[in-house]
């Protein structure tokens, strides 16, 4: 059984993400896939041309891809406000289609618990 990483996990909530964005309308500015490490997009709203800061993280079930450690994201907030950006958050679950309780699994499906990006004000 070939269980997926964390690392890959995580590429799969931002290839998800990424497409979202794009349709979206906004230009990529930077990519960054690295685990732990934030944000994962810069990129520019072309129509009102501001920037954003967009954070992914990825939940394994049980885990609710809506909750985020506020208190981190007020300090991340403030970080983008002092370059005048906003910050936009997508959390993403990945769970086994199979078995909830099961890995996610390069052999298997997969479903995906998202409900878009938000905007943090």
């Amino acid at each position: 059984m070939n269980i997926l990483t964390e690392q890959e996990l995580h590429n799969l909530a931002m290839n998800h993400v990424g497409k979202e964005l794009e349709s979206q309308g906004f230009e990529f500015i930077a990519v960054n896939s690295q685990l732990k490490r934030h944000p994962q997009f810069v990129c520019v709203d072309k129509s009102t041309n501001t920037l954003h800061f967009v954070l992914v993280t990825v939940f394994n079930y049980p885990n609710n891809p809506e909750d985020y450690d506020a208190i981190w994201m007020e300090t991340f907030k403030e970080h983008a406000v002092k370059l005048k950006a906003k910050v936009l958050y997508a959390g993403v679950g990945i769970a086994n289609a199979l078995d909830y309780e099961k890995p996610v699994t390069r052999n298997e499906d997969y479903i995906i618990s998202y409900k878009g990006i938000k905007e943090i004000s």
